[in-house]
């Protein structure tokens, strides 16, 4: 790759361009699994699996697969939290050069028949409390098959239940003419041989939906090139993980690409112990740190600012932790700034999306950390910053753009979708809808998303630099600033805000306090206080739920 300004800001010893070792995703487990048989590589609740019953478990369900119908180019939905289950069935899918398509648990009936369609998926693997949601899909979606999972199946039990699971048989309220098999009582009926499957690196490896909070959702495709170069530019930006020996928090979920990429596959290649956490909320990642001291603490910015003021922090030592990264959602600078000042550690900001395999941008490990900026594209990774009007001339250091990426971990496109593809990816270029610019070293600021411009009397306002000020005020834990139509001004800025506990505030405070650290266009005409902002399941305030929720009270008044 052609020398870039950001270059110069990379750590000792990480090049520009890698020589990608061309493995696929279920050849590394097996190597792994040959180089680390009896490390840790999944903990769901004190539970251990080793990589050697890892990839054992993985050949049996594969077997299990194969028979039931599932072969080279096949779909198969899973709708999992973080549990072992998850990884094993996605790692057996792989092995089959079929296709994972993964999928939000709690999305609602219509999400699911819209994902399950769009990717012909013809098998769903799902928590037992969601059969009968899927079973009543069937008949409108093109799945033949459910298999059911429960969160106790790989629970610490006594000894004379523990591993293998497998030779016990679990009787479970199944029903094969209904087409729902379980899933200990199918893995226990094959051996642990592999199945005798090509998977090429060029294969579609999974589709992994983006898109379901602005619109339609889309199926970004992903190869087994996109996945294992992904892991290996990250292994090259945190060389200081030790492989066979390392532990990190599953905190990001599975099915979003940020447990996909950053929390499974990247655990499997390195061989990593991924503890898993399958509701990650500040209670529960402060007591699997307490228990079971991680190297590698990743969560998204709302986890960081639950942990902050939950009041078992004070209690948890944080001492062992390697490194913290933040990714999935823009990091508050006053996040940035507690954390340090309370742990001693910095958090490490990242930046990507599903359609980067989750990874384009990261801060230098070891190297220059800016706080506000979510850091310098990764290896073999090119960026630009484009006019937001036409998306073709190049903008001036300094000033904002659209944020353009091409590199090898970007998706060719959305599954069944030329238009949108044609509209994302131009000229090997990935669109992001995200605004931001980039300084005299290289590193990128996100200034917000295109399509959460506030657009108000003529002037353009970012929501993120209203959110920043309001996460300033010591009374606040959570802010969220949007843009709501008004018939005077086009649209005037809304902010809602969660208070830290013990706090009282008045609309009136707030109000005064942004006066003071905002130019007068972009103070808040109206405050609101929650209990609670709404959130996705891997922690992104839904900012444009919040927007929606007052449009529809407007349309109630009127």
């Amino acid at each position: 790759m052609e020398e870039r300004i950001w270059h110069k800001a990379y750590a000792e010893g990480v090049p520009r361009s890698l020589d990608y070792d061309e493995i696929t995703l279920p050849a590394a487990l097996k190597r792994t699994a040959e180089r680390f048989p009896d490390s840790v590589a999944l903990i769901m609740m004190g539970r251990k699996i080793s990589y050697r019953e890892l990839d054992e478990l993985v050949n049996r369900f594969a077997g299990a697969l194969s028979d039931l119908g599932i072969g080279k180019g096949d779909k198969v939905a899973l709708l999992l939290p973080n549990m072992p289950q998850v990884v094993i069935a996605s790692y057996a899918t792989f092995r089959l050069g079929a296709v994972v398509v993964m999928n939000n648990p709690l999305y609602t009936e219509k999400e699911l028949e819209h994902q399950l369609n769009d990717s012909d998926s013809k098998m769903a693997i799902t928590l037992d409390l969601l059969v009968p949601r899927i079973l009543k899909l069937k008949e409108k979606t093109g799945i033949e098959t459910i298999i059911s999972c429960h969160i106790r199946d790989y629970l610490p039990f006594p000894k004379k239940q523990l591993f293998p699971l497998v030779k016990k048989k679990m009787h479970r309220k199944t029903d094969p003419h209904e087409g729902v098999l379980d899933f200990l009582d199918l893995i226990g009926k094959y051996p642990p041989d592999p199945p005798k499957t090509e998977v090429l690196f060029d294969d579609l490896a999974s589709l992994l939906y983006t898109g379901g909070t602005t619109g339609v959702s889309k199926g970004v495709m992903l190869t087994h090139r996109n996945c294992s170069i992904c892991v290996q530019q990250l292994r090259a930006w945190l060389p200081d993980a030790v492989e066979g020996r390392d532990s990190m928090l599953g905190t990001f979920p599975i099915f979003h690409t940020a447990g996909f990429t950053t929390g499974m596959n990247t655990a499997i290649y390195r061989g990593i112990t991924l503890i898993l956490i399958p509701r990650p909320e500040p209670g529960a990642v402060l007591e699997m740190t307490r228990k079971f001291r991680p190297d590698w603490f990743p969560c998204v910015p709302t986890i960081f600012v639950g942990v902050l003021n939950h009041p078992d922090f004070a209690k948890t030592d944080f001492s062992f932790i390697k490194g913290c990264l933040s990714g999935a959602a823009p990091l508050a600078v006053e996040t940035v700034r507690q954390w340090e000042e309370a742990v001693g550690a910095t958090i490490v900001e990242c930046y990507g999306l599903t359609e980067t395999t989750v990874l384009s941008h990261a801060n230098p490990w070891r190297g220059k950390t800016k706080v506000g900026s979510v850091g310098v594209p990764v290896p073999d990774t090119d960026c630009r910053i484009v006019d937001i009007e036409t998306g073709t001339r190049d903008m001036p250091l300094g000033e904002s753009g659209e944020v353009l990426i091409k590199g090898p971990q970007v998706t060719g496109g959305y599954y069944k979708n030329p238009e949108e593809t044609e509209d994302a990816i131009r000229d090997g270029w990935l669109y992001t809808g995200d605004i931001g610019y980039m300084d005299e070293d290289g590193y990128l600021f996100i200034v917000d998303r295109k399509k959460d411009m506030i657009i108000a009397g003529g002037y353009n306002i970012y929501p993120r630099d209203i959110d920043e000020v309001l996460y300033q005020h010591p009374g606040i834990q959570e802010a969220c600033a949007v843009g709501v139509p008004d018939s005077y001004r086009g649209e005037t800025i809304k902010a809602f805000i969660v208070t830290r506990q013990g706090e009282a505030l008045t609309e009136e405070e707030v109000i005064a306090f942004c006066k003071k650290n905002l130019a007068v266009y972009k103070v808040p005409k109206m405050v609101e206080f929650m209990d609670e902002l709404p959130k996705s399941t891997v922690g992104k305030v839904l900012r444009r739920e919040l927007r929606e929720m007052e449009i529809k009270r407007a349309g109630q008044q009127s």
